[in-house]
């Protein structure tokens, strides 16, 4: 039985600030917000999604920021669908400093599976930049808060920010970790039309990691939940065909399989580990868990190629093994 979220996007719906990189309408595809039309849209995902356990997902704004009305309502009627057995519970995004006591004790009157919090960053100077309107400390307090309520929070993580650095990642990585997230989830930042990163970026103030860069950058850091046993609930933005317009999308590393190449330089990065007890192998035996062999040979055999021609190994013989868990590989030469 697999698991699916419900997606219901409201689109800068309680967001106080405009920070400089978003612009929700482009990434999610949906213009306005239609209260009414909530109902079909759970209904429709319903109707696909038989034999699965599904979430109601609020995502897209600030939930927690939005109209107190307005939000008990679309609360209640998400309530409503797990009362009837339909749905198994309610998740939601939104910012750091929209999470209170007062929040907390409106969302502990309802089944809450988790709520997602927008950390992108912890460096402060960094979120000034973007203008997101918080600090790391309310971060921090957030975290403090949905701990103290017993609701489980993801850490959502930006990459390749104006100002950041691979340090700053990798230090907000181990944050999330080592606060106790059920999961996370990694953006490497895309500039979109419409917002002030396309004007700085138009001015040369900011240059968007190329593909290579942000694949490498998103590696270490999933390497950091991985070794921390925090599930990874995404790579890059859903796919929609905004995400790939003219019309919307200006420059970054913007690629439909983002997610598969970064998963296979990650497992690139633990081959190589590996091979460095070997003996300069020509021929190695890759054993893996079932459901990642493309991911090991690499997007276009590029992680073939780099073991043939920086490691010297001619031969690379894949083997499924159901044993082993996401991430761990068992290496032999074939030579031995």
């Amino acid at each position: 039985m697999g698991h699916v979220n419900i997606p219901i996007f409201i689109p800068h719906l309680g967001c106080p600030n405009q920070c400089i990189f978003c612009n929700q309408r482009y990434i999610s595809g949906t213009v306005e917000f239609d209260e009414s039309n909530v109902r079909v849209q759970i209904e429709q995902a319903l109707a696909t999604i038989e034999g699965k356990t599904a979430e109601i997902a609020f995502f897209g704004g600030s939930f927690t920021g939005i109209d107190r009305d307005l939000m008990v309502r679309l609360l209640n009627l998400a309530e409503s669908y797990i009362a009837d057995g339909k749905v198994s519970g309610i998740r939601m995004s939104t910012r750091p400093d929209y999470i209170s006591d007062e929040i907390l004790d409106i969302l502990q009157n309802y089944t809450i599976s988790c709520v997602e919090l927008g950390i992108q960053t912890l460096n402060d100077e960094v979120l000034r930049f973007l203008k997101r309107g918080h600090t790391s400390k309310q971060t921090e307090n957030a975290i403090r808060l949905l701990k103290s309520r017993n609701i489980p929070f993801v850490g959502q993580m930006m990459i390749g920010l104006p100002m950041s650095s691979a340090k700053d990642e990798l230090d907000c990585a181990e944050f999330i970790c080592k606060n106790g997230a059920c999961g996370c989830r990694i953006y490497p930042t895309l500039v979109f039309r419409n917002t002030e990163l396309e004007q700085i970026t138009k001015q040369s103030i900011y240059k968007p990691l190329d593909l290579d860069e942000a694949v490498d950058r998103s590696a270490m850091v999933l390497g950091v939940f991985v070794r921390n046993n925090v599930p990874c609930l995404r790579i890059g933005l859903c796919e929609s065909d905004n995400l790939h317009s003219s019309s919307t999308f200006v420059a970054g590393p913007n690629h439909p399989s983002i997610g598969e190449m970064v998963k296979g330089r990650l497992y690139l990065e633990l081959i190589i580990k590996e091979l460095r007890e070997l003996n300069k192998p020509r021929h190695i035996i890759v054993e893996h868990p079932k459901g990642t062999t493309s991911q090991i040979i690499g997007n276009k055999r590029k992680n073939l190629l780099i073991l043939k021609n920086i490691y010297g190994v001619e031969r690379v013989t894949l083997v499924e093994n159901d044993t082993l868990n996401a991430y761990e590989i068992k290496i032999f030469n074939k030579e031995d």
